[in-house]
């Protein structure tokens, strides 16, 4: 008789040490599915962040190929990262400022602003170096997530080109 009572003890044991490793078990599943989860965000969230740098170089590109220094003004640019016609970013512009002018005279007027055509022909005493600070924030439409950045650029300018821009 007292050796069924030893048995049923170490049954019970049993049941304890296995309800134990199954309970630790549980325990590291869910901790293994709340770091897959974070790890999944942070790399959504790295792709989103990415992508938005990509649609505010590509927004800069257009500003900076249109005449902006004529008129610096706020605009808007839609960009479709992935070409499938839908609108994926908002690339937000502050009006362009010019930051600072360096006078360049026409002797060291840089030789790639000879092709530049008729408006830096060297009738004009001076020319302009100018650096213009592109203040943007990118709005992702479908999560809403947003990057802002600066980009600084520089623009050759005439005399009446910076006088109208600069001053």
């Amino acid at each position: 008789m007292h050796c069924t009572h030893a048995g049923r003890a170490e049954r019970g044991a049993a049941l304890i040490v296995s309800l134990i490793m199954l309970t630790l078990i549980t325990m590291m599943l869910a901790s293994a599915f709340t770091l897959a989860t974070t790890n999944s965000k942070s790399v959504i969230n790295t792709q989103i962040r990415n992508e938005g740098i990509a649609a505010a170089n590509a927004a800069i590109e257009q500003v900076v190929s249109s005449p902006f220094t004529d008129a610096p003004t706020a605009e808007s640019i839609n960009i479709d990262i992935n070409n499938d016609g839908v609108i994926d970013y908002t690339v937000s512009f502050a009006p362009p400022k010019c930051v600072s002018a360096t006078t360049i005279t026409p002797a060291s007027l840089p030789i790639s602003s000879l092709s530049l055509g008729s408006s830096f022909a060297s009738t004009s005493t001076s020319y302009y170096q100018t650096v213009w600070d592109l203040d943007a924030t990118v709005t992702d439409s479908a999560s809403g997530a947003s990057v802002h950045l600066h980009q600084g650029i520089r623009k050759l300018l005439t005399q009446a080109q910076y006088t109208a821009a600069c001053k």
